[in-house]
């Protein structure tokens, strides 16, 4: 089997033993290893790692393989999927960050995680992903998100007007700092911190979650995923800011955005023993009475 390796590169020294233990895995089990050049040079050089010379070195999205493996946090996770794209390689997360909610591999698993996916004994998750559709440039540039797409106010002052449209439809306009347009997946990120609500993967559907409201009757709303929702905003500073899985760039205020579901989904690897609900409940301590 051939992995690619992607890592963060803002961590200290917590990578070390674990991408130690984990290339000496994946040597005993004669796979092929490719690294993302700037995680191979934040190990080597900043670290001081030192790795075989059969190590592939891959940029960008120039790399082929039969599974991706993403070490770090959530953050690291989304990257991975953003570099892995339309590839249809499954992304197995290793966790070495906080939370870990994508990446729910803990590195004392890797042992038995590897064993289990060289005996074919593991599950794929198909994600769905948010695509992004509108006249600038820069947003164009990586316009898909695997948890969120949020529209938020650039300045710190007044609140911004944001008309929302379904399948051309009118919905309402929100007077809010922003609005939140998540995927299942994203369902537990940004748009949970704000009030949004829990969503299961795999339930075809899509949150939408204002920021801040300025109204005591505004709730969020989930809709169907094969539904488009078009987005025009008003700011007094005429831009506001669009955040693609948490990566923002300023846009202008005559800027229509079109957000819709992709016609590509995210593979993601669980072990059999992981459920959505274990996550949950054992990470965020869904329904725990400490009283």
């Amino acid at each position: 089997m051939k992995f690619a390796i992607f890592g963060n590169v803002h961590q200290a020294k917590k990578p070390i033993i674990y991408m130690e233990t984990l290339l000496r895995l994946l040597e005993e089990r004669d796979a092929q290893v490719c690294i993302c050049k700037e995680f191979y040079e934040f190990l080597t050089l900043n670290l001081h790692l030192q790795l075989s010379p059969s190590i592939d070195l891959f940029e960008g999205n120039d790399f082929t393989a039969d599974m991706a493996i993403s070490m770090g946090g959530d953050g690291t996770f989304l990257k991975a999927s953003n570099r892995v794209g339309q590839k249809n390689i499954p992304i197995l997360g290793i966790n070495t960050g906080r939370l870990g909610f994508l990446a729910d591999i803990s590195p004392e698993e890797i042992e038995e995680t590897l064993d289990e996916i060289y005996n074919n004994h593991y599950k794929v998750e198909e994600h769905s992903v948010l695509q992004l559709q509108c006249e600038d440039p820069n947003l164009m540039k990586s316009p898909y998100a695997l948890n969120d797409i949020a529209i938020l106010k650039r300045d710190s002052s007044s609140m911004i007007s944001i008309h929302t449209f379904i399948n051309g439809v009118p919905l309402t306009t929100y007077q809010a700092d922003g609005l939140i347009i998540s995927t299942p997946t994203g369902s537990t990120a940004y748009s949970l911190s704000v009030g949004g609500p829990i969503i299961v993967p795999n339930s075809k559907t899509i949150a939408i979650t204002p920021v801040a409201p300025h109204s005591l009757n505004v709730r969020p709303i989930v809709i169907c995923d094969d539904w488009e929702v078009t987005l025009e905003v008003e700011s007094r500073s005429h831009n506001f800011l669009v955040a693609i899985d948490g990566s923002s760039e300023t846009c202008k205020e005559t800027t229509r955005l079109s957000i819709s579901r992709a016609d590509y989904t995210v593979k993601v690897i669980k072990r059999f023993n992981h459920s959505f609900f274990d996550t949950l409940r054992n990470k965020m301590m869904w329904g725990a009475d400490i009283r």
